[in-house]
């Protein structure tokens, strides 16, 4: 069942978003050549604690899922989408990391994402980035009341498909509010004008996944979480968590 928010309680889910924010501020900062990902995972984790906030991360599991989440960030690098694990694995040059953050606090939920390039970066590593965050922007953009959740959908896929980049099958963005997952669905691809209709006070999270080698096919890795892509080219992520209001989409996880 999907909540429409209150002023207040965007107010409030901005505040969360903010720290969000600031934890993958944090994170993008702090990831350089020869640091792990757990090291990256404990940064957020200091972020979220000096927040006063938790992680609604943390022991997340889903019915898909062998073991609660053990950490406060997915960190997917190169061939890894999403739901990647943090691991003892360093960081090497020209790796592209994607990390994922949400964070509770006073009972509502923010949640986004970003991808960036460890070291000295590949032209087209840099291109898929900045791809997903066009493809992230023209969703946005299309969260707008009188528009429907398709038309979020076609603007993200339309920038996806243009660039040919394939669109990870069977996921995409969500609602937020009280918890991290809720309803309605935001696909990364649609028809326009089709799907239900945006309403004040809808708080989604829109999250492009793209896949440099064009197809949409993944696999999920052995820790039962991490999704790879099927043709092992790389992927990048970007999220933010939107609130529509009549005065047009407001992010609420900004950077």
């Amino acid at each position: 069942m999907m909540e429409l928010k209150t002023d207040a309680s965007i107010d409030a889910m901005y505040a969360a978003g903010q720290v969000v924010g600031r934890a993958l501020t944090a994170v993008r900062q702090a990831a350089d050549v020869g640091v792990s990902l757990l090291e990256l995972d404990e940064v957020a984790r200091e972020v979220l604690r000096e927040a006063g906030a938790s992680s609604p991360f943390l022991g997340y599991r889903p019915a898909f899922a062998p073991v609660p989440f053990p950490a406060v960030v997915c960190t997917s690098v190169n061939d890894a989408i999403v739901h990647g694990v943090p691991t003892a694995y360093r960081l090497r040059d020209g790796d592209l990391v994607s990390v994922d953050c949400g964070a509770e606090l006073d009972g509502w939920v923010g949640d986004s994402a970003i991808s960036f390039v460890v070291g000295r970066p590949d032209p087209a590593d840099l291109l898929l980035v900045e791809t997903a965050e066009r493809a992230l922007a023209a969703g946005i953009g299309a969260a707008v009341v009188g528009n429907r959740i398709g038309d979020i959908a076609h603007a993200v896929g339309r920038v996806c498909r243009d660039a040919g980049y394939g669109i990870m099958s069977g996921f995409g963005g969500h609602g937020v509010g009280r918890r991290m997952h809720e309803d309605p669905e935001v696909p990364n691809e649609g028809r326009p004008g089709r799907g239900l209709p945006l309403r004040p006070g809808m708080v989604l999270a829109i999250e492009p996944m793209l896949i440099a080698g064009g197809t949409d096919g993944y696999f999920s890795a052995p820790d039962g979480w991490t999704l790879r892509t099927t043709d092992g080219s790389r992927a990048a992520h970007a999220e933010h968590t939107v609130a529509i209001t009549e005065r047009g989409p407001r992010v609420l996880t900004g950077r």
